[in-house]
């Protein structure tokens, strides 16, 4: 019997999170981020999913902040990918939304991305299809209905 490596990062699901999803104020969604930014680590997948307006920019904003980025952080909508620096490592956020099929990924050298020593925050990932591998950390934003002022966060290791 082989046993499973342990994944690089364990489980990182909001503190005191029901079945990990959590209600949020935008305040408070700023305040995880920061907080996961700091206690994140290359190399690092992470993938933000959710409908439009739901707050994964804001979200990988945040994270990118508490990684230690220090320029202005924006939706990679047009140019699909971003870099920035910071002082552990590169930050490599890619919005896939405008991404019409999986094998455009090449273009932005995907494999490349995956296989450095970074942290990558993917917004769209399902449009990622098949070529979205497991072993990384999964963060899904949803409008709680009847308040539009929070959203619900949920947060996992994919492995």
């Amino acid at each position: 019997m082989t046993e499973t490596p342990a994944p690089v990062h364990p489980p990182l699901v909001p503190a005191l999170a029901d079945r990990g999803a959590l209600a949020m104020s935008e305040e408070q969604l700023r305040d995880w981020g920061l907080r996961f930014g700091r206690a994140t680590h290359a190399p690092l997948l992470g993938t933000v999913s959710g409908e439009l307006g739901a707050g994964k920019t804001t979200l990988v904003q945040a994270i990118c902040t508490g990684y230690g980025v220090t320029e202005a952080v924006t939706s990679p909508t047009f140019a699909l990918a971003h870099e920035y620096s910071a002082p552990r490592s590169p930050v490599h956020h890619l919005d896939l939304y405008r991404l019409e099929r999986p094998d455009q990924l090449e273009e932005l050298g995907w494999d490349e991305l995956l296989t450095s020593r970074a942290v990558v925050l993917v917004e769209w990932p399902e449009r990622a299809g098949d070529r979205l591998t497991g072993g990384h950390v999964t963060l899904s934003l949803q409008h709680l209905p009847g308040d539009p002022d929070r959203r619900l966060l949920y947060a996992g290791w994919h492995a």
